[in-house]
């Protein structure tokens, strides 16, 4: 009994001396030197050249998108994970709650290497998972850029995460486990247009942080490089080979919806893709069509059910007969609610409603998309041009939700029903 006791004791303080010394370990990895701080560079020692091309390279990479609040790039943007609520910081060139005190090393080190100015380290929500892969030359510009913009005194509210990832050492793990430096292959025999668009989609656009599957530890898949992830709540299509676009898109409609959010015959950009688009609206014109020669490329091999779809689209939907009750209630649905602008034969003046077998929600993997625009609409940014939906969020229960949801997906898209409909519709709120 004794020896056993005794074993037992010998095994619980292995392991616990075990456990100190990776604890040990890791504080020793994780630590990182401060750099010191310094005055804010001279707005007039950058050429209006530079701060231009920066500005050019910020649309691309949304720095707006995600570090504005009540003020441009005051940070403050509140990011729902899975791991709790991760709050934007403040990148205006403010010395106190801002980087007015960073040198562009310290930017450089931020960017590539996900680690402050103090020697703390960044969560991944900041994707410097493609930062890292940045030139000189665009950390440069993007540098330029932001010690250019209005200083704005702002704190971030403290991060609220589960524990005990508020402890900052463990990041220097996941960064061991997940951080790599290499690009994604890339096809060198291709042009420049296309290595252009290979590296700012993965680089300063950082495509994949939502359009690539993550896992438990909220690390991308890179074998899954663009084949779908999500982004606050939305399902973000793949982009590849593996996309379930009913048509097949050129580049020159791709160039377009990234820079206006539309393109013919596809849905216009919803969700946090809005924000996105908004932001592309000031990138350069060449990276814009490098940007859609590589996505183009990228998705050459899907097969879309492009004549399939579009036999259904010239079909009236409303008028497609069931053969139970909920057929029937999401068919009433659908002619009461949308087929005045979807459906073929729509009347004059909807001209800009896409019909439903073309619309890329109702071949998605599930219904989130869907649910999203039917409950809250789609409407352009304030002072912006763009095509809009009314939202029914008020006017349809979630009964007459879920018989419509299920509705299109057999009639519009001709797909298996979405598992668990009800239950998504009950678990996606609105905005």
């Amino acid at each position: 009994m004794d020896k056993a006791r005794s074993t037992g004791a010998l095994r619980w303080g292995s392991l616990l001396l075990l456990f100190v010394l990776a604890c040990a370990a890791l504080l020793v990895v994780s630590r990182r030197a401060a750099i010191d701080p310094a005055a804010a560079p001279a707005k007039s020692s950058f050429t209006p050249e530079l701060v231009a091309r920066g500005a050019r390279l910020a649309a691309i990479g949304d720095c707006a998108g995600c570090h504005s609040s009540a003020a441009p790039l005051a940070g403050g943007v509140a990011m729902h994970t899975s791991f709790g609520i991760i709050y934007s910081t403040n990148i205006t060139p403010d010395t106190a709650t801002g980087i007015g005190a960073w040198t562009e090393a310290a930017f450089a080190r931020a960017m590539r290497e996900g680690v402050a100015r103090d020697g703390s380290h960044l969560y991944p929500a900041f994707p410097y998972e493609h930062f890292t892969r940045l030139t000189d030359a665009d950390i440069h510009a993007l540098y330029a850029w932001l010690m250019t913009r209005d200083a704005v005194s702002a704190r971030a509210p403290a991060n609220r995460l589960i524990f005990p990832l508020g402890f900052r050492p463990l990041l220097a793990g996941w960064k061991l486990l997940f951080l790599e430096r290499t690009p994604p292959s890339v096809n060198a025999s291709q042009d420049a247009a296309y290595q252009r668009g290979a590296y700012l989609a993965d680089a300063l656009g950082h495509c994949g942080a939502c359009h690539t599957p993550r896992n438990r530890l909220g690390a991308e898949e890179r074998r899954h490089y663009l084949e779908g992830g999500e982004a606050d709540g939305w399902h973000a299509t793949a982009l590849n080979a593996a996309s379930p676009s009913p048509q097949p898109w050129s580049e020159e409609q791709l160039a377009a919806y990234l820079r206006t959010g539309m393109a013919p015959n596809h849905a216009i950009a919803g969700g946090p893709m809005q924000l996105v688009v908004q932001n592309l609206a000031a990138a350069g014109d060449d990276d814009i069509h490098a940007l859609a020669v590589y996505i183009h490329a990228m998705q050459s091999e899907a097969k879309p059910p492009a004549a399939a779809s579009e036999r259904r689209a010239q079909q009236p939907l409303a008028s497609v007969a069931g053969s139970d009750a909920q057929w029937e209630a999401g068919r009433q649905v659908y002619a009461q609610t949308c087929a005045r602008c979807h459906d073929a034969g729509r009347e004059p003046g909807s001209a800009g409603a896409l019909q439903m077998p073309l619309a890329i929600a109702n071949y998605l993997p599930d219904a989130r998309n869907l649910i999203h625009i039917i409950r809250d609409g789609i409407h352009p940014p304030d002072n912006t041009p763009g095509r809009w939906m009314p939202a029914f969020g008020s006017t349809l229960t979630n009964a007459q939700l879920t018989a419509l949801a299920a509705f299109l997906r057999h009639n519009a898209a001709d797909a298996a029903p979405w598992p668990d409909l009800a239950d998504a519709i009950k678990k996606t709120s609105s905005p």
